[in-house]
Formats: C-alpha cells, sequence, structure tokens
C-alpha cells in the first residue's frame, strides 16, 4: 500500500473513532450536539480556537502567499492570534455569561427581530466562504500528496466527505476532541515537514542564494506593504469579536473565565503556524520557480521519504477538518436556532431538532462544495469575507462598553450598511479607494452606528436578557 495513503487513512479511522466516542458525551440532545452541553474546559476551548483558525489558509494559502512575499506571509497567522487574545481579554467570558447559542440571538435580546434576521444572512455568508476554502486546500492537498489516487476535485470531494462525516456523527463534542488530535497532528506533521525540507534542500543558506531576484526570503517585512500587514491584524482582531463560528467556543465553555483563558491559550499555540509553513513556500520559490502557488507546500514535501511526508500532508489536512468542523456546527446553529426554530416551528420537538441540525449540515456542505469551485486566491477571499464582520464587532462592542448608545435599530442598520459597502467593493472599482475595504468597513459602521443614535428614539433592551429565542 502506499503510505502517504495509509497514513492518511488511519488518521481518518481514529478522527471517525473519536467521533463515535463524543456522542456518548453529547448528552442533552439538541444543545449536546451543537454546543457541547456547554462542557468545554479550557484545553478543549484553546484547541478549537486553535483548530479554526489553523486552516486553508494559515497553511495552504500561507505558503502560496510566501512563494512570492517570503515570510512575511506568516503574518496572517500572527493576526489570528492577537484576534484571539483580543477576544479572550474583550469579549469571551461575556460572551458565554449570555447562555445563548448564536450571536443574532444576542442581536435580538437586545435589539430588534430585523437585526437577528439580516445577522442571520451575513453570518451564513461568512462562514459558508470560510467553509469552501477549506475544500479548495483539501483538494489541493490530497491531489499533491497522492497524484495516482485523487484528482483536486477528487481530493476536494473526499475532503468534505470527512468534514461531513465527522460533525454529522459527533456534533460539537466530536470537533473538540478532534480537535485536539488536529492540533497535536498539525504542529508535528509541520515542524517536522520544515525541518526536513529546508535541510532537503541544501540548507537556509543555500535556500536564499537559490532563491529568484528580487524574492523577500525571510524579511518579515519586505514582502508586503505594510498596510496590508495591518489590513490582516484589523480583520483578524475584528472578526474574532463577532463571527458565529468563534463565538459558539465561548458559549460551549463551562463558564466565562474558562473561554477567557482558552482563547488566550488558543491565541499563543496559533502563533507560529504561519511562519513555519511560510518555510514552505520560500523553499518551493528556490526549488520550483513557475508552479502554481497553491501547490507550493506540497509541491515541497513530495521530494521527502513517504513517512515524512504522509505525516506532513496529514498535519495540513487536519488543519482543513479541524476547521471545516466547527463552521458547520457554527452555520448549522444558524440556520436551526435563528431561522428555523424561531421563525416557522418555534415548539421544534428536541429529535426534529437533531435531525433538522443534521439536514442543514448537508445542504450546506452541499452549497459551499459548489463554491470551492469558484474560489481563486485563498487568503484574499477569505480576508474579504472576514471583512462583513465589522459591523457585526463594532454592534457586540458597542451592546457590551457602549450600552447608552445602543437603539433598537442599531443592529439592522449597521450591518445592513456593512452588507451593502461590502457589495459596492465587489462589484464597483471606484469605491476602492484604499488597499484593503477594511480600512473604510470600520468608519462606514462606526459612522452608521452613530446615526442610529441620533435618528432613532428607541432605547435598545441593554439590560434585560429575554426576547423571543
Amino acid at each position: 500500500m502506499n503510505i502517504a495513503l495509509g497514513i492518511v487513512i488511519v488518521y481518518i479511522v481514529v478522527l471517525y473513532a473519536v467521533s463515535w466516542y463524543s456522542t456518548k458525551l453529547s448528552k442533552g440532545g439538541y444543545l449536546g450536539y451543537l454546543l457541547a452541553g456547554r462542557g468545554f474546559g479550557p484545553v478543549i476551548v484553546a484547541t478549537m480556537i486553535a483548530g479554526l483558525a489553523v486552516g486553508g489558509a494559515s497553511t495552504i494559502g500561507v505558503s502560496e502567499g510566501a512563494y512570492t512575499q517570503g515570510l512575511a506571509a506568516g503574518w496572517y497567522n500572527a493576526a489570528w492570534a492577537a484576534g484571539a487574545v483580543a477576544a479572550g481579554f474583550l469579549v469571551a467570558e461575556k460572551f458565554r455569561q449570555f447562555e445563548t447559542t448564536s450571536v443574532p440571538e444576542i442581536l435580538e435580546r437586545h435589539f430588534d427581530t430585523s437585526g437577528r434576521v439580516i445577522g442571520v444572512f451575513g453570518q451564513i455568508i461568512i462562514q459558508m466562504v470560510i467553509t469552501s476554502l477549506q475544500y479548495v486546500a483539501g483538494g489541493a492537498i490530497l491531489s499533491a500528496l497522492m497524484p495516482e489516487f485523487f484528482t483536486f476535485n477528487s481530493g476536494m470531494a473526499v475532503s468534505a466527505l470527512v468534514f461531513i462525516g465527522i460533525t454529522l456523527v459527533g456534533g460539537y463534542w466530536a470537533a473538540g476532541l478532534s480537535n485536539i488530535i488536529n492540533v497535536i497532528v498539525i504542529y508535528v506533521g509541520v515542524v517536522a515537514g520544515a525541518v526536513l525540507v529546508v535541510n532537503n534542500a541544501g540548507g537556509f543558506g543555500h535556500v536564499m542564494a537559490s532563491l529568484p531576484a528580487n524574492h523577500p526570503g525571510l524579511d518579515l517585512f519586505a514582502g508586503l506593504p505594510l498596510a496590508i500587514i495591518v489590513a490582516w491584524f484589523v480583520v483578524m482582531m475584528t472578526q474574532t469579536q463577532s463571527i458565529q463560528a468563534v463565538a459558539q467556543i465561548a458559549f460551549a465553555a463551562k463558564d466565562g473565565k474558562t473561554a477567557k483563558r482558552g482563547f488566550i491559550l488558543g491565541g499563543l499555540i496559533i502563533f507560529p503556524a504561519g511562519f513555519i509553513c511560510a518555510l514552505f513556500g520560500i523553499v518551493a520559490a528556490a526549488k520550483f520557480p513557475g508552479i502554481t502557488p497553491a501547490l507550493a507546500l506540497p509541491k515541497t514535501l513530495l521530494e521527502l521519504n513517504p513517512w515524512a511526508a504522509g505525516l506532513a500532508l496529514s498535519g495540513l489536512w487536519a488543519a482543513d477538518v479541524s476547521t471545516a468542523v466547527g463552521l458547520l456546527l457554527g452555520s448549522s446553529t444558524l440556520v436551526v436556532n435563528d431561522i428555523y426554530k424561531r421563525f416557522v416551528n418555534p415548539d421544534l420537538p428536541e429529535k426534529r431538532q437533531m435531525l433538522i441540525s443534521r439536514l442543514t449540515v448537508l445542504g450546506i456542505s452541499a452549497l459551499t462544495y459548489w463554491m470551492a469551485t469558484y474560489a481563486v486566491g485563498i487568503i484574499k477571499t477569505l480576508l474579504i469575507g472576514l471583512t462583513l464582520t465589522t459591523s457585526y464587532t463594532v454592534v457586540i462592542l458597542g451592546l457590551l462598553f457602549a450600552p447608552g448608545l445602543c437603539k433598537k435599530g442599531s443592529a439592522f442598520w449597521t450591518l445592513l450598511t456593512g452588507i451593502v459597502f461590502l457589495a459596492l467593493w465587489q462589484f464597483v472599482p471606484a469605491v476602492r479607494i484604499v488597499s484593503h475595504p477594511i480600512y473604510l468597513a470600520w468608519p462606514v459602521a462606526i459612522v452608521t452606528f452613530l446615526l442610529v443614535y441620533f435618528l432613532d428614539p428607541r432605547p435598545a433592551n441593554v439590560g434585560g436578557r429575554t426576547t423571543a429565542g
């Protein structure tokens, strides 16, 4: 048997075994499936946030960027780490204290129903964009690892089947337990792979000497404009305050202090991954000029012995699994809790909730797989999608730290303006007067939030905790 294929098969079997075991822990029906019965300790919270962060963009995407941008591409993960730590200090504990299941539910409790409706719409778009990119990365990894077994498209399909299967079987406990394994596999794989790849290329000195002219190499800042690096930090410190997939990890923690500690620890785990993965792209630039940048990381590993290559690429694939499972469950929570249960059938029985949740996972998986066939440029696509979280973050931070400025219409109008702005950015080039949409998204969201304060006479429900939901 192909050694690399054998390693991947063993890894898949272990993940499914963990998912099956997690069914014994998923007590409490609907909340047990989608929130692990609010039983996550700090270690699982940390590996969940790390697993969510270190996905296709943080591995394949970073190495793709490093192929032309050098070590500076690793700032992407550093930005994610900063976002996780910021969320730990600012919102993680407060999110857990809400005793809720979704960000849109928070919006309805404190603002109005229209805020919840538009909130669900935007959150689902964001999460589907991120999920689709995990299929892209998974297809690239498997097709490069085992071209005799997988094409890019069949690699995406197999990745999707694994993501969906783990999610359907074990729910959020499966995500939490499998992410402990995933994070270990990721770091063992990429660290060992990076050391072997550099050594195989003749060491750092030989790699630097072999790079194309003007390649930034190990320079942390030469490969990217400072404005782009800063934009990454702003985007990541924005999205971690409000995106459903991140907030759901806090919702599932045992208590607020556990959520806070887990997020901070998760940030520390995330930090080095990008710079390690950037090394693959730098080596690829030295050894394989002219290849498709997305294949930079897998291409370098193919020259290693089968055991090393299989372990490293399994680690990369683990990154996609860890991210996709959490995203699928987050999206299922939004559809079931914030659409079906809220507006279609409020008295939905427990067993039906579980069924609808699993059917939702299947439906979203199919749609995101279709989206993946059109994704181009992993990090670029992801960061534009995450810019949409700016309006959510302005509303959430306003609710938590400036409740006197909140009015009933704050959520709806701030979110709507954010969606309209991003649509204009995509389709009206004249709007692009800055290097990244995040630099306009924040002023647009803040100005809208303040205008609603002056124009809407209805105070928000900043002190109460009860509204339909």
